[in-house]
């Protein structure tokens, strides 16, 4: 199936058209039927001359119910080829709101359209003509303007079978089912026996009875299961795009959902209250008020305008909407009737603008944005971003783009890394220059310098720098810690050591020599003393030479046995046996014995 929009002047037919092309009638309110005035969006739907199933989304034209048009053009303007049946009497021309039904279509960057004279039973031959003229010279510069002309009466039933023909050629490929599902609500009510029912345009993804959904709602998401489905009167298992279709939701309320409201596969989209946009027709954005109202899908909200530029602005959102990379926004003054500007999204999840000039920065960031869709220059922009934020994001991850580094679900730019890596490497310079003594920089000091996304990126950089991390900390490979002014305080104790291996000294001295627990860490992490417990600090040939002692006893033998060989004290010999022990050199045989392993 397909949907078709359609659009134009009040009074000019479309509703009329519509019946004669389906035999349903569209006005859905016994108003609407009364007046012979479409208030809201209807509904019909028929099959083409080639077996083509078409559904029509009929929109009212009164300059009063701008924003329900738009309700009803705005998803269908999302889709992949979006068709447009675009009315103009024949008999009275073009008129106010042929213009804005135009700049909105425009705005949402549809291009297939048929454009209809309708009411050609009550024109003559140079009516026609310059209604024909007028659509020309109006359409002229628009992605419409090379839309065919059918002359149609739904009354005489001329050119009809024309207009069947000239959609019929309208009608593209089908767009993908296996997309994830944004459905925008333009109806919701309740039906005795079934419950909830709300109804959209499906423009991309699969539905299906006993799917669950995330509602995206001004009071916020929460999820629901689809019930059953129906398109064209029709109970359906199976719903696929472009089509008309009714969700019968289980367990909600149908008063607590509106026009405007979202269902969309769970985790595919991030709702956002900020977004970056690009003009695309229409007024330049620093001279639009900084209130408006903004038209997406089938929302209508009121938005503050940020300019950066005549085509770069920020629109701050009342309430979280799942908008992607792409989708276009209708603008129009909150309390006028007439499209102020068309925008395309190309930013939405865009940095916090603190600083003076940052506005100025941020316009000409965007401007310098080529391909917003491209995921690769939104990495190489944004230098880290974790994939599935590109998928909800609305960008293709399907292929990884060159120059990008994919890692722990990052994707991240190569030159990034590069740029990362000189960085750590400076600072770990700086930070030991200023650190003689450290074992390290923590690492979540060098995340935080580096202004890391994520903290597991950090491995990256580490990896390309060749940079060791142990124990939480970083250090240049192969870096030898300068003891600065505490090499002569171990100098001091090595001369000790060596004349008694294991005469260790007190606190006091090791005080005395300037030797504190930073400086002792120091010297440890240098291989030059080795740190024991209770506070007894020897050097490594003293445990060498220890174990030489050891080695000659009679095995196995007593704690004071080896005080003895070694010519020290209990303070000392109990932290080294149990060192010996520690390290697999001893065997303790029962609570008085040792032996060598």
């Amino acid at each position: 199936m397909q949907v078709i929009a359609t659009a134009g002047h009040v009074d000019h037919g479309k509703s009329t058209l519509v019946k004669a092309l389906t035999t349903m009638e569209p006005d859905r309110w016994e108003e609407e039927k009364r007046r012979g005035l479409t208030i809201d969006l209807g509904f019909a739907w028929t099959t083409l001359p080639s077996g083509e199933d078409v559904a029509f989304v009929d929109v009212p034209g009164h300059e009063r119910f701008l924003g329900n048009m738009m309700a009803g053009l705005g998803p269908i303007g999302l889709g992949p080829a979006p068709i447009l049946l675009f009315v103009v009497a024949a008999d009275e021309g073009w008129q106010a709101q042929s213009s804005d039904h135009r700049d909105a279509a425009e705005a949402l960057g549809i291009e297939r359209a048929v454009v209809v004279l309708s009411r050609a039973d009550k024109a003559d031959a140079q009516q026609r003509a310059h209604a024909a003229a007028q659509v020309q010279r109006e359409m002229a510069g628009t992605p419409l303007a090379q839309a065919p002309v059918v002359e149609v009466s739904a009354v005489t039933g001329e050119g009809i079978d024309k207009l069947r023909e000239a959609l019929n050629g309208l009608v593209g490929p089908e767009p993908d089912p296996a997309a994830a599902v944004r459905l925008w609500i333009d109806r919701s009510f309740s039906i005795t026996g079934a419950g909830t029912v709300v109804t959209g345009t499906l423009v991309a993804g699969t539905l299906r009875p006993g799917d669950t959904l995330s509602l995206f709602q001004a009071t916020g998401v929460r999820e629901v299961e689809v019930r059953g489905l129906h398109s064209e009167n029709s109970a359906i298992d199976l719903a696929q795009p472009v089509s008309r279709v009714a969700v019968n939701l289980r367990g909600i309320d149908a008063g607590t959902i509106h026009r405007g409201d979202v269902l969309a596969t769970p985790g595919k989209w991030e709702a956002t209250r900020v977004i970056d946009v690009r003009r695309t027709t229409g007024r330049d954005l620093d001279v639009i008020p900084q209130e408006v109202v903004a038209h997406l899908g089938s929302a209508g909200v009121g938005v503050h305008v940020r300019p950066f530029d005549a085509q770069h602005a920020r629109l701050q959102l009342p309430e979280p909407l799942p908008v992607v990379v792409g989708d276009r926004l209708i603008l129009r003054g909150s309390g006028a009737r007439h499209v102020l500007a068309g925008v395309e999204v190309i930013d939405v999840a865009p940095p916090e603008l603190n600083r003076r000039g940052d506005g100025t920065r941020r316009g000409q960031v965007l401007a310098g944005i080529t391909d917003a869709s491209d995921a690769g220059e939104q990495v190489r922009r944004r230098k880290a971003v974790r994939v599935e934020d590109l998928v909800r994001q609305g960008l293709d991850t399907e292929n990884r783009p060159s120059g990008v580094v994919a890692f722990r679900g990052w994707w991240i730019s190569a030159r990034a890394v590069t740029e990362w890596k000189a960085e750590l490497l400076g600072a770990l310079e700086a930070y030991f220059a200023d650190n003689p003594l450290a074992a390290g920089m923590p690492r979540v000091a060098a995340v935080h310098l580096l202004a890391l996304p994520g903290e597991e990126l950090l491995d990256v950089v580490v990896a390309a720098a060749k940079v060791s991390s142990s124990g939480g900390l970083l250090s240049l490979p192969g870096r030898q810690a300068d003891l600065g002014a505490a090499e002569e305080g171990i100098a001091k104790l090595e001369k000790r050591l060596a004349d008694a291996p294991c005469a260790a000294p007190e606190a006091g001295d090791l005080s005395a020599w300037g030797l504190g627990q930073t400086e002792l860490a120091a010297a440890e992490r240098a291989g030059r003393v080795v740190r024991l417990s209770g506070g007894v600090v020897l050097v490594p040939a003293s445990l060498e030479w220890a174990k030489a002692r050891l080695g000659e006893l009679e095995q196995p033998f007593t704690t004071s046995q080896a005080r003895q060989a070694l010519g020290t004290t209990r303070r000392v010999v109990i932290p080294v046996l149990e060192h010996f022990d520690a390290q697999r050199i001893t065997r303790r045989i029962d609570a008085g014995h040792r032996k060598l392993r």
